[in-house]
């Protein structure tokens, strides 16, 4: 009774985070990537895309494109269908239209410990041979490792219809041309000019702008010395983490980084003819 009582005050106030329980329609699509992999710029460039006619800001974003982690079940489900979700949870079969973003993970561990000195979850002394080991193991996140997430997905869907895999790196050098993929996955017309208007809508000088005016804003919180958005570059990884960082990282998920396209740096690429299978036993470790 007491259960029943506590969730129906915070379905009242709106505090009951959706996250992974709340109703999926047939009609959805979700925007899912593993933390710190890119999420927010493609949040805002696909918020620009399907809301031509409205500036994307921080302030609006959870409006235009919201977040399962961030919002109530009641708001979510009092979104305008067809709906578009950001997610970052690992495979789930009621998720029948995915646009999935995958990142290097070398850079996605550089750009998580900073997010995580941004918001004091560590101090700036906490080491990364310490931080590396975590990330690996996936406990420093509710959605698994880096390798569990991307793995469960592309073992379960990629080549299907209604599964649209983009690296981040490939955005990153053509934005428009990777964008256009995303409007024809979800049958959204868009012109030349209006891709370009999303990508400099979507820029990160843009969007670091946006980050100093919205202040109040949950993107805001924590140390300011630390932004939010960061280099939006790749290849960070080869000066900020060690030989020995890359080695643990690659040996962890080399066949996936290796069938991903990321060149592994510390040990020979194998070819495998079962990938798939070198993926399931390497994404699980």
């Amino acid at each position: 009774m007491l259960s029943q009582l506590t969730y129906a005050v915070k379905y009242a106030t709106g505090k009951d985070v959706a996250g992974r329980n709340f109703h999926v329609y047939p009609d959805d699509t979700f925007l899912v990537s593993y933390p710190k992999s890119g999420s927010t710029w493609t949040r805002f460039l696909l918020a620009a895309l399907v809301n031509a006619n409205q500036e994307v800001s921080f302030k609006n974003i959870d409006v235009l494109l919201p977040s399962a982690a961030g919002q109530s079940k009641r708001q979510l489900r009092n979104t305008p269908r067809p709906r578009l979700i950001k997610s970052h949870e690992y495979f789930d079969a009621r998720y029948q239209s995915v646009v999935y973003v995958v990142r290097d993970p070398r850079d996605v561990v550089l750009s998580q410990y900073r997010f995580f000195l941004k918001r004091g979850a560590i101090e700036e002394s906490y080491s990364m041979d310490l931080y590396v080991d975590r990330f690996l193991s996936g406990e420093l996140s509710d959605y698994g490792s880096w390798g569990e997430n991307v793995g469960s997905w592309l073992v379960a869907r990629n080549g299907t219809k209604r599964f649209l895999l983009l690296r981040y790196e490939d955005m990153l050098r053509q934005t428009a041309q990777e964008l256009a993929k995303v409007a024809d996955f979800m049958r959204c017309q868009a012109s030349p000019e209006h891709l370009q208007r999303c990508v400099e809508l979507g820029s990160a000088d843009r969007m670091r702008e946006l980050e100093k005016k919205d202040s109040g804003s949950v993107v805001a919180k924590g140390r300011k010395d630390i932004p939010f958005v960061g280099a939006a570059k790749a290849g960070g990884w080869k000066a900020g983490l060690t030989p020995e960082h890359i080695a643990k990282i690659e040996s962890a998920w080399g066949p996936l980084m290796s069938h991903l396209g990321y060149e592994l740096v510390s040990i020979p690429t194998r070819p495998n003819s079962d990938v798939l299978g070198a993926i399931v036993q390497q994404s699980v470790r």
